[in-house]
């Protein structure tokens, strides 16, 4: 029988349903919040991010801050207005939409960021605080991935083995960090995605989760039978039947991985949308912890 397909959609939907809830209790402390967002630059890419996040803001009653600053802007003048943002009590959660222009000195950037206010995870001490097993804030694609597993039954990790086929700040480093919690006890593999023979380490996986932006570049071959397999990768590959001419895929080459694995999430529709999701969860939170709301 095929694996269950882990719907990112509906997750998101339910838990935007519970933050609203949320939103509301807030508000009955005259709490309503806010999410400040800064992009420099033209990217159209992370324009488009941008406003999703906007958008997204608005649906779950959270009111947002976008700030677009030209390409041009200095580092100092952005490091003073995220100063500024920490400052303000309106303000609970702060993000600066990545890649930043190659002037940047971009770990100075996001170690500007409060703490208390860094709903992105980035900042060293909430990097600290996560690989300690102490509360903070993570990057929302693995707090979305931890949490669609828990919600979909399959958060029960203990002494299995997570292959994480990525090693960067903002999925697999911080992954490994929840996984490897006590409450978790996974035993955690990070590779490369040029590591030779990688199937030796994929065949293993009894959670595999890819993130190399490689168009099925896993494929069935490269996984046991029974895998929950974790798909954040988007690639764009031509399509001729589509209406734009190409359609977005993932790194899992999904349909033959699917007849092997116990539970798989789809491109577009899985990952993704928990990504934004839990961007908001984190911004109600920090609003709950400032105003001592439980």
């Amino acid at each position: 029988m095929p694996g269950v397909i882990l719907d990112g959609r509906q997750l998101s939907r339910d838990i935007r349903q519970e933050l609203r809830e949320r939103v509301t209790v807030l508000a009955a402390s005259a709490v309503v919040p806010k999410l400040a967002g800064i992009i420099v630059g033209d990217d159209a890419g992370s324009a488009s991010y941008v406003r999703l996040k906007e958008k997204a803001t608005a649906e779950v009653g959270l009111l947002s801050e976008m700030c677009h600053l030209p390409q041009d802007y200095t580092q100092r003048d952005l490091l003073t207005r995220i100063s500024e943002l920490n400052r303000r009590a309106d303000v609970h959660g702060i993000f600066v939409q990545l890649p930043l222009p190659p002037q940047f000195n971009e770990s100075a950037v996001l170690a500007t960021i409060s703490p208390a206010k860094d709903v992105d995870g980035f900042h060293p001490e909430s990097v600290g605080r996560s690989w300690l097993g102490q509360e903070s804030f993570v990057p929302a694609t693995p707090a979305g991935i931890m949490e669609m597993l828990r919600r979909s039954g399959y958060g029960d990790l203990r002494h299995r083995h997570a292959v994480i086929v990525n090693v960067d700040n903002l999925v697999g480093k911080p992954l490994a960090a929840l996984l490897c919690h006590e409450s978790v006890s996974a035993n955690i593999t990070l590779c490369h995605p040029d590591t030779p023979c990688l199937a030796d380490w994929t065949r293993q996986a009894d959670l595999l989760v890819v993130a190399a932006n490689r168009p099925r570049f896993i494929t069935a071959d490269m996984v046991k039978r029974g895998v929950i397999a974790v798909d954040f990768g988007t690639n764009y590959v031509q399509d001729t039947s589509a209406k734009q001419g190409y359609r977005l895929v993932g790194d899992i080459d999904f349909e033959p991985v699917r007849e092997k694995a116990e539970a798989i999430t789809p491109v577009p529709g899985g990952v993704g949308p928990m990504t934004v999701t839990m961007l908001l969860s984190h911004t109600v939170e920090a609003a709950e912890r400032l105003a001592a709301v439980s």
